[in-house]
């Protein structure tokens, strides 16, 4: 689970979401990993939001303190590196701390040299990347849930949460399935997968049923530990723009399945028409 924050988008305060998330991911008795960044808990709070992962074993990730994005050929490596070095601070004193690292934004650099020197700051001080194999875009979903409660009484009527509900499910799912193929014909083989959701208000609403769901298309929950024990996750593709879903890098640098890829692999214009459509 990517950017836990202090201030989310509705009237959902964070020790609620916070509760909700935390209590269904217990439910399955599995250990996620919390990739965050320094700037969205940067008060008085954010090591009490931060302990509760801590005290439930939860691996606490580094994401970097800003979420640069690497990709903008403005941002240098030696921006990029600094940010990075000034958010250990934020996740050193949890017990759970890890040395897994995710880009934000799943963007590892536009230019084979800035891939490459962050790869080499990564080695040399003892990270991994705490790659996604299972990318989506559940944040654009929330956004629009979020944007249509704040607006509810005044351009919309009330959301209905139902319906959001069932556009993710059937989102996460379908790209489930798209990404675990992928995968099988990329490596012959099924991987340990890694899904990647987000710190917000339709996942703490919902999480429960997206749970169940995975577990009725036939998924097993583990913990995000075991899954990062697959050697796929010690991959590093070499392609440029770099990034995206491991499972998509490593197809794209294979060359053999390009009529399968689009780019970026997942973003808010692919769900946009199809949330338009059912006036979501």
């Amino acid at each position: 689970m990517d950017d836990p924050t202090l201030t989310l988008q509705s009237a959902m305060r964070w020790p609620d979401a916070n509760s909700r998330i935390l209590k269904a991911i217990a439910s399955r008795n599995i250990r996620a990993a919390l990739f965050v960044c320094g700037v969205r808990l940067a008060d008085a709070s954010g090591p009490q939001l931060l302990s509760a992962w801590d005290q439930g074993g939860h691996l606490i990730c580094n994401h970097s303190y800003s979420h640069l994005f690497y990709n903008d050929p403005a941002i240098s490596y030696s921006d990029f590196a600094v940010d990075f070095l000034k958010n250990e601070k934020v996740i050193a004193p949890y017990h759970t701390r890890t040395n897994f690292f995710r880009y934000p934004f799943l963007k590892e650099g536009d230019t084979a040299e800035k891939r490459d020197q962050f790869r080499k700051l990564l080695h040399e001080r003892g990270y991994r990347v705490g790659h996604v194999t299972i990318d989506a875009s559940d944040w654009y979903v929330d956004q629009r849930y979020t944007d249509r409660l704040a607006n509810t009484g005044t351009t919309h009527s009330a959301p209905d949460l139902n319906a959001y509900r069932d556009f993710l499910t059937s989102h996460l799912l379908d790209r489930a399935t798209f990404y675990r193929q992928l995968a099988i014909d990329v490596t012959g083989r099924d991987v340990r997968h890694t899904l990647l959701l987000h710190y917000n208000v339709l996942n703490a609403l919902v999480l429960p049923d997206i749970l169940n769901a995975f577990e009725h298309a036939g998924w097993q929950w583990i913990d995000a530990s075991l899954a990062y024990e697959d050697p796929i996750f010690r991959s590093e593709p070499r392609i440029v723009p770099a990034g995206e879903s491991l499972i998509w890098a490593l197809a794209k640098e294979s060359g053999n399945f390009n009529g399968r890829l689009r780019y970026p692999g997942e973003d808010s214009v692919y769900e946009k028409p199809k949330l338009d459509t059912l006036s979501l």
